[in-house]
C-alpha cells in the first residue's frame, strides 16, 4: 500500500528554507518560462510549444499561478507588464491596475470605517472598503490581443489552467504553508469560503487549507476562466461574475456597483509609456558599455528602482562611493550606499506616487531627471546613515522644471520576443472575499490608498493607488538589444530587489542564478500587514557575511537578521537573460528563486 502524501512533509516542513541544494542557469534557444509553481510554468510551456510567443504563455502562466498559488495572485486582483518586441527592439508597458469604486468617496469610506475626525486613519487590510476592481482579467485579454501571436484564441491559452482546476492538482510546499496561515482570514472574510478550501469531512465545516502534496481541486475558479475564455472581458465585468462580485462586496458594506466594472470594461488596461534610466558600467572602455533600466511608470512603484540606480550613478561618478567590482559585493558599503539611495528614493515615492490620471498628477520626469537625483544624493554619507533623508524632497526646485504576495515571472519564446509580467492580490490571498460561485478572492489594493485629504495618492472615485507591483526590463546601451526581462516579487521589497539583482549583475559580475541566490536586505516590513514599511530598520538575510551585519552596525543601522520561513520578507524573484553565441544563435539563459517553489524550465 502506497504511504500517504503527508509522508513526504514530516512536520515542520518549513524547515526546507534551509536552502541547501544549489541551481544552474538554465539555457535554451526555444524561449524559457521562469516563475515559482512547476505546474503553472508547464502552462507557459505548453502555450510556447503549441505556436504561441512569449505574451501568449505569459497569460497562460498568470491562469496557472492563480489555480496553483491562490495565496499570492488571482485574476480577483491587477497585472501590469513590459513586452519586448524582438521585430523592432520596443518596449511597451500595460497598466492593468482597478480603480475604486466611483462612490468610494474619501467622506463615504472614512463614515463607513468610523475614522475618527481629526485623525488620519487608515483602511485595514481585511476590510471589504479595501478592495478595487480587478484589472487582471481585462489585462490577460488585452496582453494577448496587443502583443501575443494572433496564433491561438484565449480558450487555448487558459486550456491549461482550467484542466488544473477541473482535475486537481498537488499543492506545492511553500503555498501550502501560506494556504495554511491564511486559512482564519478566508473562513472570516464572506460565507463563499468554502471554495477555497479543501473538502475533509473531519475538518470544521467540511473544509480546510490544503496541505504539501494534497490534490485539490478549483472547479469554480475552472468555470470562471472558462467565462472569460469563451465571451472576453464581457463575460468577466458583466453578467454572473460581475453580479456576485458586486452582491459579496455590497453585503459587507463595501460600496462597488456594476457601473464600476462595466467603467473597466469600456476603459480596459492602459498602454503606458515606460520610463528608464540609463547606467554606463563604470567598469567599461565607453559609455555605451553599460545598460538602461525600464519599469512602469506610476501608479507603479518602479520610479523608486529608477531613482536609486540614478542616485547610484551619480555618487559613483562623482567619486564618493567606488565603482563597486565582485570583490565588493555585499559588503557593508556596498549595501550602505544600495541602502541609503533607496531610502531617499522612497522618501519621494511615498508622497508623490499615485494615479497620474487623477488630481494634479506625478512629476515623474522630474524626479528621475539628473538635476534632481544629484540634488537627493547630497543627502547621502559614506560614513553613516542620514536620517533626514526620511522626507521627501521637491522635484518642483529642480532646473528640470521652472503598495506581497505577488507573483512575478518572465516568458521569452523562440522569436527574440520576452515579456516580464506580475500579477497580484497585494497581500496574500487580498481581503480573502470570495464571490459567490467564482473561485477567486478580491484583492486589497485600496490598502494602499491614503484617508488624508491633502495627500496626492488620498482615496477617490475611479482613482488607482500607490502600486507595489512592479516588472522590470533591462537592454542594453550599446544598441538598445534586449538584456534581460526580471523582477523581484514581494510588496515595497520590489524595487529594492530591482536594484539588488541588477546591480549585482551589472558591477559584480554575477549570472541570473547567483544574482537572485545571493542573500538580500530589505528596508522597513516590506508589506504593511507585517509592519510599518517606511521602519528604519534593515533586514538582513540570513547567509549575509557577518563583517557585512557588524559593518552596517557600525555605520549606524538597526540592523535584524531574518531566518527562516521569514525569509519570505525578501520576495521571490526570476531573470531571463538574452545572448549570442559566436555563430549568432540566440540563447536564453535563466535563473529563479530559490525562495520560491518553481524553477525557470527550457521550452
Amino acid at each position: 500500500m502506497p504511504l500517504p502524501t503527508s509522508s513526504v512533509y514530516p512536520p515542520p516542513s518549513a524547515e526546507f528554507m534551509k536552502w541547501p541544494s544549489r541551481r544552474s542557469v538554465v539555457h535554451s534557444t526555444k524561449g524559457i518560462v521562469a516563475c515559482t509553481q512547476p505546474l503553472a510554468a508547464k502552462c507557459g510551456i505548453d502555450i510556447l510549444n503549441a505556436g504561441g510567443n512569449a505574451a501568449d504563455a505569459a497569460v497562460a502562466v498568470a491562469a496557472g499561478m492563480n489555480m496553483t498559488e491562490p495565496c499570492s495572485t488571482g485574476i480577483g486582483g491587477d497585472m501590469f507588464c513590459l513586452y519586448y518586441d524582438a521585430s523592432n527592439g520596443k518596449v511597451s508597458a500595460l497598466n492593468g491596475s482597478g480603480r475604486a469604486g466611483g462612490k468610494c468617496t474619501l467622506e463615504t469610506v472614512r463614515k463607513s470605517l468610523q475614522v475618527p475626525e481629526g485623525t488620519v486613519g487608515k483602511i485595514p487590510m481585511n476590510s471589504v472598503h479595501a478592495v478595487t476592481v480587478p484589472g487582471a482579467a481585462a489585462g490577460w485579454v488585452d496582453t494577448v490581443e496587443r502583443f501575443g501571436s494572433g496564433k491561438l484564441t484565449m480558450e487555448q491559452i487558459l486550456a491549461p489552467a482550467i484542466e488544473l482546476g477541473e482535475k486537481g492538482f498537488p499543492v506545492s510546499e511553500m503555498t501550502a504553508y501560506f494556504w495554511g496561515k491564511q486559512e482564519k482570514g478566508i473562513r472570516d472574510a464572506s460565507p463563499n469560503f468554502a471554495e477555497m478550501l479543501k473538502a475533509d469531512s473531519s475538518a470544521p465545516d467540511g473544509v480546510r487549507a490544503p496541505k504539501a502534496g494534497e490534490i485539490i481541486k478549483l472547479p469554480n475558479l475552472a468555470k470562471t476562466f472558462r467565462t472569460l475564455a469563451t465571451e472576453g472581458k464581457k463575460g468577466f465585468y458583466s453578467g454572473r461574475i460581475a453580479e456576485e462580485l458586486v452582491k459579496v462586496v455590497n453585503d459587507l458594506g463595501g460600496h462597488l456597483e456594476l457601473a464600476d466594472l462595466q467603467h473597466h470594461l469600456e476603459t480596459g488596461s492602459e498602454p503606458v509609456e515606460p520610463i528608464s534610466l540609463k547606467f554606463p558600467n563604470p567598469h567599461g572602455s565607453s559609455e555605451t558599455q553599460g545598460v538602461e533600466l525600464w519599469e512602469h511608470p506610476p501608479n507603479g512603484q518602479g520610479i523608486v528602482a529608477l531613482m536609486a540606480l540614478g542616485i547610484l550613478k551619480h555618487l559613483i561618478a562623482h567619486g564618493t562611493i567606488p565603482a563597486f567590482g565582485p570583490s565588493e559585493h555585499n559588503t557593508a558599503p556596498y549595501l550602505h550606499a544600495i541602502i541609503e539611495a533607496l531610502r531617499i528614493s522612497f522618501a519621494d515615492a511615498s508622497w508623490f506616487i499615485t494615479d497620474p490620471n487623477v488630481g494634479s498628477g506625478v512629476p515623474t520626469s522630474q524626479l528621475i531627471s539628473p538635476e534632481y537625483l544629484a540634488s537627493r544624493a547630497k543627502l547621502f554619507s559614506s560614513s553613516s546613515v542620514n536620517t533626514d533623508i526620511l522626507q521627501p524632497g521637491d522635484p518642483y526646485a529642480s532646473p528640470a522644471l521652472t503598495s506581497s504576495d505577488t507573483v512575478y515571472f518572465a516568458c521569452s519564446d523562440s522569436q527574440g520576443n520576452a515579456i516580464s509580467f506580475i500579477n497580484s492580490n497585494y497581500g496574500g490571498f487580498g481581503t480573502c472575499i470570495i464571490p459567490a460561485g467564482c473561485g477567486f478572492t478580491l484583492q486589497n489594493r485600496g490598502a494602499n490608498f491614503s484617508l488624508d485629504a491633502k495627500h496626492p495618492n488620498a482615496l477617490a472615485p475611479r482613482k488607482r493607488p500607490y502600486h507595489t507591483i512592479i516588472p522590470g526590463l533591462v537592454t542594453n546601451l550599446a544598441d538598445s538589444s534586449l538584456h534581460s526581462v526580471f523582477g523581484v516579487m514581494g510588496g515595497f521589497m520590489q524595487p529594492q530587489g530591482h536594484v539588488q539583482t541588477l546591480l549585482g549583475q551589472v558591477l559584480c559580475g554575477l549570472n541570473p542564478q547567483q544574482a537572485l541566490d545571493a542573500p538580500r536586505v530589505c528596508i522597513g516590513a516590506g508589506m504593511p500587514d507585517e509592519g510599518d514599511v517606511y521602519d528604519a530598520t534593515v533586514y538582513v538575510e540570513e547567509g549575509m557575511p557577518e563583517s557585512t551585519v557588524e559593518g552596517l552596525r557600525k555605520l549606524g543601522h538597526k540592523v535584524e537578521v531574518v531566518k527562516g520561513m521569514g525569509r519570505a520578507l525578501f520576495g521571490r524573484g526570476q531573470i531571463i537573460r538574452w545572448t549570442k553565441d559566436v555563430d549568432g544563435t540566440g540563447v536564453w539563459s535563466a535563473g529563479s528563486d530559490m525562495r520560491g517553489d518553481g524553477a525557470a524550465y527550457p521550452a
